[in-house]
């Protein structure tokens, strides 16, 4: 089979890959072909060898075994299944969760572990923890565990669930830009909107994201859906060939008065969730794939496993505080096909307002706890994008009304179009969003970055570093909780090595063991840090420049040990080490730091 260049290059460098680490992670954007490269990888480097193919869902199963049964031997494994591993077969496919005994006996003895869609690994859940443990203390000698997925990351703040315990790095295989170009995958045009009386703010979210429920409530009282299917009506007359459209919804009831509203308007739809018969699945996909039935509205099922090239319209009506939920779901839409030149996203659930764009998205093997509350700012990736230091851009939202009470509430960038009218309604009645949400208000990472850099060198210069040097012991042991934040971000960023790591495994290896001397410090010295629900990146801004809380001793120790710093290295390795002390202040902050400490990498 004829490679694609991404695949081909990852082939080429997969020795190196393998000599350079034991537990890696290939990222790659959906629809780009990861499945047909493990296959490749199998072929290559391990004919006759020992596999173990793992994935969460059985419809992934069944994927799987069409893609690497041809001419290999190939067992998937059932439930009930016993008996020694590999007795008559080279490939092992399984859930985490299936004939225990059998998985327990094929670990140790497997050449290659894969994981795909291996954002769902979790290393403190049942079915993986005893995998990893497993491979950790008995694998062969030699032997990889490599992940597959497209958003490398997983939603969680507990400290034993994150995937840097189960993968050393992530090997950026191919982003969404380069598959763009080479025609492989066709480019979003996004269709954002602000739905002003979805009113998410009351929802309690410490769960890590919206209760169902919850949601279900407030969208179906709002205009979200009447903005979508307005929305919808517009767009698909503008797609080639025909429209074909996936509805991400969060749950039955949303669904179904989704799909009714569409039957309304004479479009063709069905709902599919994860109580449909699969049968009666199988029957919908297949129509849908005809384009029999045009628009395909879903509950949780679409996100991972399904494939349809020919779909071009996303809707997304389910807000989210989960970065993976975003890019999953709009992956779907961007695989091409004949005559298809885009792939429209229309959202109406303020997840691009929040994420940005899915061909922009970060991921980190890493999740901070409560890393996800900076995404109950709705218009979290906008305020970004404002502050951003080299390239700033301004987005406008739309307040024609488009009929006696209903705004058009479309979101564009300024200066994108002629006299700024809106794309979407063809008049100008537009607000500055930064400035109308008062954006200007928070300080995100864009901003912090551009006052430390800024008013550290201008204080020191001012200081007689002497005198501040000496009261180290009087700015910790007065400090209030604020000025303690602002203080531990001084140390880690003194502390913090200024090596530009080359991988994700690095960096971490780099942060964690300078967090872990930190915490060694700190309780050395009895300043402890009381653990807070949240961080806030004002609390270290305060301390640099506005000083309305953070008072002058601690602010001024804090320069003076950072200012050193900054007038002694390069740029880059300030850089380095500013974005490590961000990262292990969030993390002490968030967990806290006693006696009591007892975490994966260090135990007081």
């Amino acid at each position: 089979m004829q490679l694609r260049r991404w695949q081909q290059s990852v082939i080429d460098d997969f020795l190196s890959i393998r000599d350079s680490y034991k537990r890696f992670i290939l990222k790659a954007p959906t629809g780009a072909g990861k499945t047909v490269l493990a296959r490749e990888i199998i072929d290559r480097f391990y004919e006759g060898k020992k596999v173990v193919v793992l994935c969460h869902r059985l419809i992934l199963l069944d994927q799987l075994q069409r893609a690497l049964n041809k001419g290999r031997r190939v067992k998937t494994l059932k439930i009930s299944d016993k008996g020694e591993a590999f007795k008559d077969y080279d490939i092992l496919l399984s859930t985490s969760m299936r004939a225990r005994d059998v998985l327990e006996d094929a670990i140790p003895k497997a050449d290659l572990i894969i994981v795909d869609e291996a954002h769902r690994v979790s290393p403190n859940g049942r079915g993986y923890r005893r995998i990893i443990d497993l491979f950790r203390d008995q694998g062969k000698r030699g032997a990889h565990f490599m992940g597959l997925t497209a958003s490398p990351e997983r939603r969680t703040g507990d400290q034993r669930d994150q995937l840097s315990l189960a993968f050393d790095a992530i090997i950026d295989c191919a982003d969404i830009q380069d598959l763009i170009e080479e025609g492989i995958l066709v480019r979003p045009r996004y269709r954002p909107h602000f739905i002003h009386d979805l009113n998410l703010d009351g929802i309690d979210v410490s769960s890590g994201e919206f209760p169902v429920a919850r949601l279900t409530d407030e969208i179906i009282k709002s205009s979200m859906l009447d903005s979508a299917v307005r929305a919808y009506l517009d767009e698909r007359t503008k797609v080639l060939p025909i429209p074909i459209s996936a509805w991400f919804c969060p749950d039955i009831r949303v669904a179904e008065v989704t799909e009714e509203r569409l039957k309304q308007t004479g479009i063709r739809s069905a709902t599919i969730t994860a109580g449909t018969p699969m049968r009666e699945r199988r029957r919908i996909l297949a129509a849908h794939e005809k384009g029999e039935i045009e628009a395909l509205v879903s509950v949780g099922v679409l996100i991972e496993g399904w494939d349809n090239p020919d779909c071009n319209i996303i809707v997304h009506m389910r807000p989210t505080l989960s970065k993976v939920l975003w890019g999953q779901s709009i992956g779907r839409g961007l695989r091409s096909s004949p005559k298809k030149t885009e792939c429209v996203v229309i959202d109406v659930s303020s997840n691009w307002t929040t994420f940005g764009p899915v061909e922009k998205l970060k991921w980190t093997l890493w999740s901070p706890p409560r890393s996800f509350l900076q995404f109950q700012n709705r218009f979290n990736w906008i305020g970004q994008q404002q502050d951003d230091e080299t390239n700033p851009e301004t987005y406008l939202l739309c307040k024609n009304e488009i009929e006696p009470g209903v705004a058009c509430s479309h979101i564009y960038r300024k200066d994108s179009f002629d006299g700024d009218t809106c794309p979407a309604c063809n008049k100008y009645a537009a607000v500055d969003i930064y400035k109308a949400q008062k954006l200007n208000l928070t300080i995100n990472d864009n901003k912090l970055h551009n006052i430390f850099f800024s008013r550290v060198p201008e204080i020191y210069e001012s200081l007689n570093i002497s005198v501040w040097e000496s009261l180290e012991d009087n700015a910790w042991r007065t400090a209030n909780d604020k000025e303690i934040v602002y203080l531990l971000f001084c140390l880690a960023f003194v502390k913090s090595s200024s090596h530009v790591a080359v991988d994700e495994g690095q960096y971490w290896e780099d942060t964690l063991k300078t967090e872990a001397e930190i915490r060694r410090e700190l309780i050395d010295e009895r300043r402890y840090v009381a653990k807070k629900m949240e961080f806030d990146l004002s609390w270290l801004a305060d301390g640099l420049d506005s000083r309305r809380e953070v008072r002058t001793l601690q602010a001024n120790f804090g320069v003076s040990i950072t200012g050193p710093v900054l007038n002694a290295l390069s740029r880059p390795e300030c850089e380095a080490k500013y974005q490590r002390a961000i990262k292990i202040t969030e993390r002490i902050v968030t967990l806290g730091c006693s006696p009591k400490d007892d975490l994966p990498y260090f135990v007081a």
